[in-house]
C-alpha cells in the first residue's frame, strides 16, 4: 500500500509540530487524500501486521449499534479499552485497579460492565440511531442501504457520526465523522471524512474497516465495489511513534491480500465474524506503539 507511505512521508517532509489534547505532541499537517480500487485487493497495510480480528468486531460492533465495551472484551478486542478505564478512574468506586484487572471485571462481571464499559453514544448509536432535538432519530445505516438499493444516483448517501449535541457525552468524539456512497457503472465506492488520522495507529484500522463495510453493503445491494476513498483532516503521527513510521518507511509493501465474504448474507446485521476469510495475507512483522488517550 503505497497509499499510505506516501501518507507518512508527506506528514515527515511538510508537517509541523503541533500540541494536542493527550500531552504527547504530534507531527502535523492538514488536508490530504488517498484513494483505494477494492478490485485490485482488500487494503489491509503489509508493511506491518495489522490484527484483523479487532477490525472485524469492532465493525460488527458498530453495524449492531453497540456503545459498551464488553463485546470486544468478550472477543479479545483491546483497541477501546483505555477510554471506559481512564473514566472509571475518576469514581468513587476505584480502588487502584489496573487496566487488566479493569478488563477483567468487565468480561466477567455484568452489571460492572453495564455502569462502566459504556463509551457514550459513539459511532454505532450515531449509525443506527441518530437522535434529533425533538427525541425522533434515524437509522441511518439501513436507510442509506434502503436508497442505494431504490436511489442509487441519490447524491444523499451520506452517515453521519457527528452529533454535536451529544459530543461531549462520548468517551471519544468521532474521529472518522462521516462517510458517503456513490453509484456509478453499477459499482459502489465510499468516501471517508476523517477529522482526525492517528496515521500510524488508527489510520490502517480505518482504512480496512471502511473499505470491508464498503464490500459489505455492495454485496447485499447486488453491486460491485469501486473505489475507498480516505479524506484526512488533521493527519498526525504522534511524537514518539517517529522511530515506527521511519521503520516502516524502510519496508517495501507486498501484494494486497484478498477478502473472502460468504455470499449468503444479504442483510447487513446478519454477517458474523465467520462470514470473513482473508487470503494471500504474508504482512511484515507487527510494529507496536503507545495509544495517546
Amino acid at each position: 500500500m503505497k497509499q499510505y507511505l506516501d501518507l507518512l512521508q508527506h506528514i515527515l517532509d511538510v508537517g509541523s509540530q503541533k500540541s494536542d489534547r493527550t500531552g504527547t505532541g504530534t507531527i502535523s499537517t492538514f488536508g490530504y487524500q488517498m484513494r483505494f480500487d477494492l478490485s485490485k485487493g482488500f487494503p489491509l497495510l503489509t508493511t506491518k501486521k495489522v490484527h484483523l480480528k479487532s477490525v472485524i468486531h469492532e465493525l460488527l460492533w458498530f453495524i449492531n449499534g453497540e456503545t459498551n465495551i464488553k463485546y470486544l472484551v468478550d472477543n479479545g478486542v483491546r483497541i477501546w479499552n483505555e477510554w471506559p478505564y481512564r473514566n472509571f478512574q475518576k469514581t468513587n468506586e476505584y480502588n487502584g485497579e489496573t487496566l487488566k484487572e479493569f478488563i477483567k471485571k468487565i468480561k466477567t462481571d455484568s452489571e460492572f460492565a453495564n455502569k462502566y464499559g459504556n463509551l457514550g453514544p459513539v459511532y454505532g448509536r450515531q449509525w443506527r440511531h441518530f437522535e434529533g432535538p425533538d427525541g425522533k432519530y434515524v437509522d441511518q445505516l439501513s436507510e442509506v442501504i434502503k436508497n442505494i438499493k431504490n436511489n442509487p444516483s441519490s447524491r444523499r448517501l451520506i452517515i453521519n457520526s457527528w452529533n454535536p449535541p451529544l459530543v461531549p457525552e462520548m468517551a471519544l468524539p468521532p474521529c472518522h465523522m462521516m462517510f458517503h456512497f456513490y453509484v456509478n457503472d453499477n459499482k459502489l465506492s465510499c468516501q471517508l471524512y476523517q477529522r482526525s488520522a492517528d496515521t500510524f495507529l488508527g489510520i490502517p484500522f480505518n482504512i480496512a474497516s471502511y473499505a470491508l463495510l464498503t464490500m459489505m453493503i455492495a454485496q447485499i445491494t447486488n453491486l460491485e465495489v469501486g473505489e475507498f476513498i480516505h479524506t484526512l483532516g488533521d493527519a498526525h503521527i504522534y511524537n514518539d511513534h517517529l522511530e515506527q513510521v521511519k521503520l516502516q518507511l524502510s519496508r517495501e509493501p507486498k501484494e494486497l491480500p484478498k477478502m473472502i465474504i460468504n455470499k449468503a448474507i444479504k442483510d447487513i446485521e446478519n454477517f458474523k465474524y465467520e462470514d470473513f476469510v482473508l487470503k494471500g495475507y504474508d504482512p511484515h512483522p507487527l510494529i507496536k506503539g503507545k495509544v495517546s488517550v
